[in-house]
């Protein structure tokens, strides 16, 4: 009896090690020919998914004290009610602005269920006013989003090149999901 319940765990421990080794290999994992380095944080609060969440790296050098930097994530709502992203705050500058592509302040932006909500580079996205500390690529900050419904998530962003974007870097990269992206 004991030896016939040995083989059964292990053919079953083989069965789910095989599972995950053949999952791993579907979604790329270790193929160097779909290696990319996804900017920023993850997380979750309530149903909002959040992606890819960073500061966008200098372009000349660091951010000094008094610059505004961009801050750029993706949002996406799984659950039953539209959810609003009201605002943003950190220690590391004087205010978070949501602002549209051309720089002017807006209010908070609709998260709606099943819709991918891109803040990115040309279309709205979270600013960083005012910073209190010089920022370089490669730097730690935390941001706080708070949202209507969900509520508040900590989050500790990177200051990175969005290499979601296909012309950021030379390595090759996620490109936007949504059309004209």
């Amino acid at each position: 009896m004991r030896k016939r319940l040995t083989a059964q765990w292990r053919r079953g421990v083989l069965l789910l090690v095989t599972g995950c080794l053949v999952a791993a290999g579907a979604a790329g994992c270790g193929d160097a020919g779909n290696e990319h380095n996804p900017p920023g944080a993850n997380a979750r609060v309530g149903p909002v998914l959040i992606r890819y969440a960073h500061i966008a790296e200098p372009p000349d050098g660091p951010w000094e004290p008094g610059d505004d930097a961009p801050f750029y994530l993706w949002l996406f709502n799984q659950g039953e009610d539209t959810d609003r992203l009201l605002g943003a705050e950190t220690t590391v500058a004087r205010s978070v602005d949501t602002v549209r592509a051309d720089g002017t302040v807006r209010g908070p932006v609709d998260v709606p269920t099943r819709k991918l909500i891109e803040l990115e580079k040309g279309r709205t996205h979270l600013l960083l006013r005012n910073l209190s500390r010089q920022i370089r690529g490669g730097d730690y900050v935390w941001v706080t989003l708070r949202f209507e419904r969900a509520g508040e998530v900590a989050l500790q962003v990177h200051s990175q090149v969005p290499t979601y974007v296909e012309d950021a870097t030379d390595a090759p990269g996620l490109t936007s999901p949504s059309p004209g992206g």
